[in-house]
């Protein structure tokens, strides 16, 4: 699949190089060699596809089931260029917009569970599904608490933050601070909080029970709920935390654990024993779909790299690594546009309702640099069989099986018609 060697250019010639970007400064002669190097190669190399001519990128994006791959960020424009480029009023906050946010989210997980109580059993799926969608609005409305774009007062947003978090059982403080990392290291090694390729070096340490249950989890699309243990791993473990953020992360874990010894066993004492299961877990594993599936999209692709410290680039990382992807209207709406993703990683201080005016500037300005898709399968498959591991020559990710294709992704494959995995 698309690894370098594994994409053959198409037959036609290549059209010459794009001209220079209006923006930025000249292209030095080793990157001019690199231009040239990949337009004259019989092989796409995803993670090469900013230097790429147009009709390779539009074949590539074709391939990988993309809608828009650009090329790349000239490396003189900096994050506050683009900032700056953008519309001052989307940085604008409308307490009105906010609290109808909160009062939509309460009122559709409300229905919801309506829903959920009056349906057939055949018909709980649906339910479920809906009332996952729904619950996801409420992490985004604490989503904005926690970057501070939800209200000018900050003890509002963080009582906002832990009561919507809380039925998610989320630690609304560790997540704020793991977040805001994640924002600040987007797609650097080592550093990203969020879906980072597996490094070899680690995988040497895994047992044949590890290494199976990564495979199993991260190599399927049991991927899509891998939130849940980012979940676990990151936001309950203090040792994650320095002394000065403890207390207010004891705080979180304790509104939490209210929720969890309060509320779950009143609805099985209530509502009986299934009634916690039904009314809440399935939910919340819809929710955890949502958050695996935006987050996975947003930051996983074959052709967007995750480089070392050294070589990090925050303009390119936020705007040309983030995939903006549209999904179905109901989705959008239920989950305040939290999928209109690249202006969130320009700015994290953009609230939800301004995001897509905050889209509509950059695509206006900075479009030809930005990756665009809509929610699809082509897409989906590559990421559950192919990106998994960091490839070093690359920066990009190559599957675990790349020595030897070995029978889970075999037939994976088979199932998915994805051609079988190629050697670097």
């Amino acid at each position: 699949m698309p690894r370098c060697g594994a994409l053959r250019a198409r037959a036609t010639a290549p059209k010459a190089p794009a001209a220079l970007p209006v923006l930025g400064s000249r292209r030095s002669p080793l990157a001019q060699t690199r231009v040239a190097a990949v337009e004259a190669a019989p092989y796409y190399c995803p993670t090469d596809a900013g230097l790429m001519s147009e009709e390779q990128r539009v074949a590539l994006a074709k391939e990988m089931g993309y809608n828009h791959i650009g090329k790349e960020l000239p490396d003189g424009v900096t994050l506050n260029t683009i900032v700056q480029s953008m519309p001052k009023d989307v940085f604008e906050l409308d307490h009105g917009k906010a609290w109808r946010a909160v009062l939509t989210s309460v009122c559709s997980m409300a229905a919801c569970l309506y829903l959920i109580h009056v349906s057939p059993w055949y018909l709980l799926p649906f339910a479920w599904a809906l009332a996952g969608t729904a619950f996801t609005g409420w992490f985004v409305v604490g989503h904005d608490a926690g970057h501070r774009s939800f209200h000018r007062n900050n003890l509002v947003e963080d009582i906002v933050g832990t009561l919507m978090f809380m039925p998610l059982i989320f630690p609304f403080e560790p997540w704020r601070i793991k977040h805001n990392h994640h924002h600040a290291h987007t797609n650097k090694l080592e550093e990203d909080t969020a879906w980072v390729p597996i490094e070899e070096e680690k995988m040497k340490d895994w047992d044949s029970t590890t290494a199976g249950l990564f495979k199993f989890f991260l190599g399927t699309p049991l991927k899509l709920w891998a939130s849940v243990g980012h979940w676990a791993i990151w936001h309950f473990d203090l040792s994650k935390y320095t002394e000065k953020q403890k207390p207010r992360v004891l705080v979180s874990i304790a509104a939490c654990a209210l929720f969890a010894f309060t509320a779950l066993p009143a609805l099985a004492y209530f509502m009986g024993p299934w009634a916690p299961i039904k009314y809440w877990l399935m939910p919340w594993l819809g929710y955890h779909f949502w958050m695996s599936t935006f987050t996975v999209i947003h930051h996983t692709a074959p052709h967007i790299p995750f480089r070392p410290a050294a070589e990090w680039n925050a303009a390119k990382a936020q705007l040309s690594g983030t995939v903006h992807c549209d999904f179905p209207a109901w989705v959008e709406f239920l989950t305040h546009d939290i999928s209109v993703h690249v202006p969130h990683h320009v700015s994290s201080k953009i609230p939800w309702y301004n995001l897509r005016k905050a889209h509509a500037s950059l695509k206006e300005n900075w479009g030809d640099y930005m990756c665009e898709c809509t929610f699809n399968w082509r897409m989906l498959r590559n990421i559950f069989t192919e990106l998994h591991v960091y490839d070093e020559k690359t920066d990009g990710y190559k599957p675990f099986d790349y020595k030897k294709e070995e029978t889970l992704f075999a037939v994976q494959r088979a199932a998915y018609g994805v051609p079988p995995s190629t050697t670097a």
